[in-house]
Formats: C-alpha cells, structure tokens, sequence
C-alpha cells in the first residue's frame, strides 16, 4: 500500500472493519456509544472476546497507520530492526522536523540542518526504503500538520511516536502519542496495548469571536482539568460549537489535549472536516466519510443525554471565551489575558519580552498565519515594528508555499519578523540564542503547546508563556505582558497610539487553493528492491548506535538496591532526558544517556542533576555518573517520584536511558500514561506507592528491596522493604497496573525480546 496517501480503500476497508467490530460491540455493551468509544472499539483485535472495562481492562487494538518524528524514529527503526521484519504490517512514515534549529532564518537553517544531520537523515532516509516506510525530508514540514494534509482520516486510528499526534484528532481520527516500541508492536503486525479509558466530555456552544481562537478552548480545558486531568481518559468534543470550528483549528485543540495527559481528544466529523479534506485534494474521502456519518458520530442518545455517557462533563461557551494564557512552567496555569499584566506584576514576571514566536505543530496552519497577517497589517498601517523579536514558523511546505503566495509571509515581515524553517525549532529546544544568557531571567510568549523549564532554550530561567498566534503578535507589538490587547494601545512610526483590531474572521481554506505540495518526500522502492537497501550506520558513529537487548530477568528479588534519585515535585520528560542539543544523540543509546535527570530536582537537596553515590560516598556527582558506577559494580538501582511522573513527551529515551544504565524500578505517587507504558515495554518495574505518604519515608541514603517478585501478578501488591542507614527499616507496599502479557515483557528484558523470540 502507497505510504504516501491514505487511499480511498484504504477508508472504505477501515470503516468495514469498524462496523463490523461495532455490531459485536453494542451487542455487548447494550447501550449507545460516544464517538470516541466507536473508533477506539470498532479498532479492537477481537472483539468478542476483549474485556471491556473501562479504566481497567487492557485493549488490543489495531491501528490503521503509525507515523514517526526523527528524534523518536531513531530508536524505533533501531528497535524494529532487531524484530525480524522485511517490511511493516501497516503504512507507515518517517518526518524530519525536530532536528532542525532555528537561529538565522529558513534558508541558513536548512542549510546547516543538512550538513550538521547527514549521517542521521542517511540512516532514516536508508532504513525507511529498506522497510517500505514514508520518507519525509528535512524542510517538509511539521509530522502533524503533514499528517492532517496527507494522511488523517475522519474513524481511522493512527499512533505516532510523539505526544501531539492527537492533533489529527481535529479530523475526526482516534490518534496516540505513543513510544517507540508501541509503534514497533504495530509495525511488526501485532496489536497496540493501551489501558482502556473513559471519556470526557467538553461541551461546546455558542461560537467564537472577537480575539478568541481556538487555541482559547484549549487553555481553558487545560485550566479545568489541569496536566493530569486527562491520565487514561479520552476528550470527546461535542455540541453545537462544534460546527463552528474549522477543521484546523479543531487539530489546535486536540494537539495540545496531551497536555493533558490524555490518551488522545477528538472530534466528530462535519462539513468543516470534509471542506479541509477537499481544499487538500482527499475529496474522495469526504464522499466516503459522508456515506458513513452515523459511524463517525457520537450515538444520538448520548448527544441529547449527554450526563448517562461521559465520565466528566466541562461546559464551555465559546461566546462568552475570553483569550486566555498560561504560564510559566505549565501548560494549566491560566488567566484570560484581562488578568495578565496584574498577574506578572504580582508574581514578579518579568515584564519586557526578550521574544515572541508563532507556529508550531499547534499552531501553524493557513487559518492561524491570517489571523496574525491580520494584526501585523493593522500595525504596519501605522508603521509600528515589533519591540520584542519575533519568529515564525510555518507548520508545512504546503503551509509556507501557500502563505508566501497569498502574502501572510509577506504582511509578517514588514513588521520584523523572521520566518523560520518548517519544523519544530524553538517548540522543542531547538532554538539558538544569542540575546539571553543561560541564567537570565526573562519572559518569552509563544503559540506552542509545552512551556516547562528549559523547554524552549535550555534557559531555567525563561520563563514560558502560551497563547494564540494573533495574542502572541499583538504582545510582540506591545513589547511587554502589562499589556491587553483588547484594550491597549500601541505607538506607531509617528508616535502617536493606536488600538488594535481583533482579527476579522480568516479563512481556512484559500481562496485560491492550497499550493499543494509533496516536496521532500520519497517514497519507498519496489519490494524487490528494498532487500538491496543497504541501511547506512557507521560503527565509530558518535550518533547512532545498533542495539543490543537488554538483559532478561534472573529470576531473583531485587534485594537493598541503591536509591539513584527521589524527584522532588514536577518531574517531565524533559527533566529525565532533556531535548535542545541533546537531540543529536537520539539514535546512540549510550551517548545520550549521559543526560539522564540531569533535569530532575534532588528532594534532599533542592538541586538539579546530582545526587548521592551511596558505594563511595561523594555528593554531588551527576546522576549518569553515579548510575554509570553502580552499572560497573554489578548494581541495580531504583528511582522515587512525586505525582504525575514523566508528564509531557512520548520519548522513550526517557525509559531507555535509566534501563540502559541499570534502574530496576520507579515507584511514585502516579504516572503519567506514555512513560508508564514506556517503562513497562523497556522491562522496568513502575511502581505507586499504596500510600502516597510513604514517598515522605524515603532517605537520601536508603537501599530497597522489592520481594516476591516470582509470585509478580495483575492486581497482586509488591513489598518493598526500605533499609536506612541507621540499621531501621520501613516496610511499605506498592501496587502495579502490569497484566499477564506485561509481566511476562519484563521477565524477557523488554517487549522487544519477547516480539523478537514470537516472531
């Protein structure tokens, strides 16, 4: 099948299948369904004989396609070359988009992106042909928005190895952030693996206007359920101010959703979605979608009775939505922007933005670059530059060609702006500053989806804050958070004030068509031919690195392990394996495992990185070095966290690295859903503490000892004993989430072993 389109029958076998499934389904559950519920079950593996237990039981599930980013595609393909296959099981692709950084503009970045990521475009470029995968080129564009305009389709089920895969979610698809051996799973043709989860509601009327944007309905959901609130739940959207949301504007709010932490957000399909699928050449699609809208919608029942269906129901009046921003270091802490310039002053925000940047896989669509060409137009009209710097980053090749020749791009830079390359850049550390120094406080505003600390530019003392693209221009006229910019106003070139517009309703689709383009993308060779491919990795390559399987279990309890690490509060992905330059080494195991928490907060002493080595005795040490020692003395190692641990990206060096270098277990307070399942696929114990105040009993310089491990069980708790240096002991118990199929993961070494050996 063609990797470079979603073929119409393609569709029409998904929805076949779906239907199908879904006649077992209602027979068993002897009620209507939420939209959600008919995707996510119309998917299962076997429908008769799965259980169905919301919040409980384990899915096994079939997935439509996968996709991958370059960072995370790395140790994917490198996995997935260890399973056995000559090709996937399903179509799959690979997009280059994070390994690019933004400093100079579109063409110098490029340019140095190329040469500075040869070898690693060589390796995706060689093992993609070589396994019949997509290839697109640096410069292509953002996964998602490419995914949106090429690949999503309204009841299809995608996962992706990145967390904001659920943007094409805005087009009706059931799409996961996922890890690299899930995607692995799927590829090699066996199912995906994921909790069960209830569903949400947000309810939306009324429609928007004004300054408020689509990005708003998500800033305040995530007001509402905060980073955690979403954990092993879906987000439905329902209602009637769903019409009114273009189709993109749709994937700005499911994209964000894994902010979240849910397993993914979605909407219903309408005439929005099939007017995108048509402006992007798929009309074949939107009359097969069209056909079967009774399939791509929530139940009438559960629309008009909405409370008997959802596990939590978030009313939202788009009429009456405020635009909104959030920020620093969390995606949940908002404000509408009325409330902004009091908020800083009160917490000693700094006032001045140092910069402000649109785009993103959020936020970079057609729609989105018109809202903002409409503020700077307003601007230029009286001359009026921005005071703060300002980037832009389309989210596609298509995006950016389209803009170029509609004037966005144009309008943008009369006011100083720099257009960057189509590609993450700043959205995920790949930002080169020369006008702030690491340790200097100051305050960005961005269009992205993520704000924790270091995000952005590596800085702990940036402080992050998010909204729309047209807020987020309007700011960078003004210069300063004490600002509104409903209310304020701007000096222009003659020095007199003037007040902002709210941009007028943009269009989602051109006028004049998208400039359609596949540019940077190769398609795979001919089946006969890609046995030929020889799959390009230098054995002295200081990038890539061939895997070698983890060790199995030895059939022994874990008896007074070192403590490594106990994270004090918020510990992301970002905090156990940074990204910015540390993306270099996504595909060396080895290598980028010298960054392992060196993010992460120290509970006893309040710093970042460094611990205890509890066999020599030196404080201080970088936790790679302490973990590297213990790994050379034989030892395992365990790691304690607070709440919601491993929040944020779907990255599994944030599992591998700490498995690589000998960690035997985390026990926390909670996880956060992909790095719990990330964990378990690497072979890694997760563990929550029973009692959550048990994480208090933990000492610096413990030692812990998981018991009956042989007896390990689904539902079955864990003793820990935890052995204090002063001679005392405390004894707790932990409890897991692991099934049968995921115990037995662990006792091979990994997932990856056991596909390997079942292959």
């Amino acid at each position: 099948m063609s990797a470079i389109e979603t073929t119409p029958s393609l569709v029409r076998n998904t929805y076949a299948k779906v239907e199908k499934n879904l006649a077992v389904i209602r027979k068993r559950l002897g009620r209507p369904m939420t939209y959600a519920e008919k995707v996510l079950l119309g998917h299962l593996d076997d429908p008769e004989g799965q259980e169905l237990d919301a919040g409980e039981s384990y899915l096994l599930l079939r997935p439509d396609r996968v996709a991958m980013q370059d960072a995370t595609a790395q140790m994917a393909l490198l996995q997935f070359m260890q399973a056995g296959r000559d090709e996937t099981a399903v179509p799959s692709t690979v997009h280059c988009d994070h390994l690019i950084q933004a400093y100079r503009g579109a063409d110098a970045d490029m340019q140095t992106a190329r040469t500075t990521n040869a070898e690693v475009y060589d390796f995706l470029r060689t093992c993609s042909a070589r396994y019949g995968i997509g290839f697109w080129g640096p410069g292509a564009g953002i996964i998602h928005q490419v995914v949106l305009e090429k690949y999503a389709f309204p009841g299809g089920m995608m996962i992706g190895t990145d967390s904001h895969t659920p943007n094409a979610g805005g087009l009706g698809m059931f799409a996961c952030g996922v890890g690299g051996a899930d995607a692995v799973d799927v590829m090699a043709g066996f199912p995906w693996e994921v909790l069960y989860p209830k569903v949400v509601g947000v309810h939306l009327t009324g429609q928007l206007s004004g300054w408020s944007s689509p990005k708003d309905v998500i800033l305040k959901v995530c007001d509402l359920l905060t980073v955690k609130g979403g954990t092993n739940r879906v987000v439905e959207y329902f209602g009637p101010g769903v019409a009114s949301l273009s189709c993109t504007g749709k994937g700005t709010i499911t994209n964000m959703g894994a902010e979240l932490g849910a397993t993914t957000s979605i909407f219903p399909y309408d005439e929005r979605m099939a007017i995108y699928l048509k402006a992007t050449e798929r009309s074949e699609l939107a009359d097969i979608a069209n056909a079967h809208r009774e399939l791509l919608s929530a139940d009438p029942d559960v629309l008009a009775n909405p409370d008997g269906y959802f596990d939590e129901i978030i009313e939202i009046d788009l009429s009456t939505l405020e635009p909104h921003i959030v920020g620093p270091h969390t995606p949940d802490l908002a404000r509408p922007v009325s409330k902004m310039a009091a908020d800083a002053k009160q917490n000693d925000y700094p006032l001045e933005l140092s910069s402000c940047l649109i785009g993103s896989c959020t936020n970079s669509s057609y729609e989105d670059f018109s809202r903002a060409a409409d503020v700077a137009r307003q601007a230029a009209a009286h001359g009026a530059k921005v005071k703060s710097t300002l980037f832009c980053t389309p989210g596609s090749e298509q995006v950016d060609e389209t803009v170029g020749r509609d004037g966005q791009k144009e309008a943008l830079e009369a006011i100083g702006a720099v257009v960057l390359a189509n590609a993450c850049g700043p959205c995920i550390g790949q930002w080169k500053r020369d006008d702030v120094q690491s340790g200097q406080k100051n305050s960005i505003l961005t269009s992205f989806n993520r704000n924790f600390p270091k995000r952005n530019d590596g800085n702990p003392e940036t402080l992050a804050f998010i909204g729309s693209p047209e807020i987020t221009v309007a700011y960078a006229l003004a210069g300063t958070l004490d600002f509104d910019p409903r209310t304020g106003e701007i000096e222009g070139a003659d020095g007199k004030r003037f007040k902002l517009d709210p941009p007028g309703p943009a269009p989602e689709i051109p006028s004049q068509g998208f400039v359609i383009s596949f540019g940077g993308y190769e398609a795979p060779p001919a089946v006969a031919e890609r046995a030929k491919v020889k799959v390009a990795v230098d054995p002295k390559s200081d990038r890539l690195q061939l895997l070698e399987p983890f060790a199995a279990w030895d059939g022994q309890d874990y008896e007074r392990l070192p403590l490594l690490l106990k994270a004090k509060g918020k510990c992301t992905t970002d905090h156990i394996s940074m990204a910015g330059p540390w993306l270099k080494y996504r595909g060396h195991l080895d290598n980028i495992s010298d960054n392992m928490f060196i993010g992460a907060i120290n509970a006893f002493t309040g710093d970042a990185g460094t611990g205890k080595n509890l066999e020599t005795g030196a404080t201080g040490e970088s936790f790679p070095a302490i973990a590297r020692d213990y790994k050379k003395r034989g030892l395992r190692w365990v790691v304690v966290g607070d709440e919601n641990y491993g929040e944020g990206s779907s990255r599994e060096h944030a599992a591998m690295e700490p498995r690589h270098l000998g960690c035997a277990a985390v026990i926390v307070r909670s996880f956060a859903r992909i790095h719990q399942s990330n964990l378990k696929k690497q072979g890694v114990l997760p563990f929550t503490f029973v009692d959550p105040a048990d994480y208090e009993k933990i000492r610096e310089t413990d030692r812990l000892s998981i018991t009956g491990l042989g007896n390990l069980a689904p539902d079955r708790r864990v003793d820990v004993v935890i052995h204090h240096e002063d001679g005392s002991e405390d004894r707790i118990q932990v409890a897991h989430t692991l099934n049968e199929e995921q115990i037995e993961w662990f006792k091979a070494g990994s997932a990856l072993n056991l596909l390997r050996d079942q292959g």
